[in-house]
């Protein structure tokens, strides 16, 4: 009499535990914290105003620019360079999206409901991809045209339609969904937010300008493939020598979140909650 009357509860705790409801409760998490609405708010008035800011000066200050520096300026890069700082505000909510549940304990109660850690993994990247997605291309956009009156004042104007620009724009959004990932990814594997989020801004903004100082080749190599350096390539329209081409930065940023969430999504079956 005991394993029928068990039969219909453990079919109905699968099914609440399918990948399409741990989706929508992952969706409900993420939107029920303060932090979700407040950082992307962030990215947007960060990566907008800085983007602004910068084309501001620099188009302000074309007659202090050398021939050459003229010659290979980029416009639609220098309309996205807000991104520097934006990058950091959706790195952090990837990292909060994780590491939060750790660090209220709430998420012995998500595995509890959810054996199969993998798909909670799988369920909040998702959802969080989805997010940085979508609120990264609205971002770029706007920051584009925010900058182009400055630009177009000095007849430097960029226009969707000029080679390389839109490819930039959309470049330039899937990066702020690499750049968050990255810092999923991070969360993953460190599973402790003050250490997740030192790692991400020192791996996305301290230490990247700082590899074009070793020496040599391989010095070079290193620089050109790390992190933002490669990644942000995709913004570019005006390639520059001895870089990466905008696809290929953005795939090299691609395997440095791809790899540590590997890693993360090993380690999380590993580990106890």
């Amino acid at each position: 009499m005991t394993a029928p009357a068990q039969a219909p509860a453990r079919r109905y705790d699968h099914a609440r535990a399918s990948l399409g409801n741990v989706i929508r409760s992952e969706w409900t998490k993420i939107w029920s914290v303060r932090s979700t609405p407040w950082t992307l708010l962030i990215l947007v008035v960060a990566t907008v105003g800085i983007s602004v800011l910068a084309s501001w000066g620099t188009s302000t200050h074309l007659n202090t620019l050398s021939a050459e520096d003229r010659a290979t300026l980029d416009v639609t890069y220098n309309s996205l360079a807000g991104l520097t700082l934006g990058q950091l505000a959706i790195a952090v909510l990837g990292v909060l999206i994780v590491t939060t549940e750790y660090s209220t304990g709430g998420v012995k109660a998500t595995f509890t409901a959810v054996p199969n850690r993998l798909r909670v993994l799988l369920a909040k990247g998702i959802v969080f991809a989805v997010i940085a997605t979508a609120v990264g291309m609205i971002t770029t956009f706007l920051a584009f045209y925010a900058a182009q009156p400055f630009w177009a004042h000095q007849h430097l104007a960029a226009h969707i339609g000029d080679p390389g620009v839109l490819r930039a724009i959309i470049g330039s959004g899937l990066y702020v969904l690499a750049s968050g990932m990255f810092g999923f990814a991070l969360g993953a594997v460190i599973r402790h937010t003050a250490g997740a989020i030192t790692a991400a801004v020192a791996l996305l903004l301290v230490v990247p300008p700082l590899t074009q100082l070793l020496p040599g080749e391989w010095g070079h190599d290193i620089f050109k493939v790390f992190t933002s350096n490669a990644g942000s390539m995709i913004a570019t329209t005006v390639q520059q020598s001895r870089s990466l081409t905008p696809w290929e930065g953005y795939l090299a940023m691609t395997v440095w979140w791809v790899v540590p969430l590997i890693l993360g999504a090993y380690l999380i079956r590993r580990r106890d909650a």
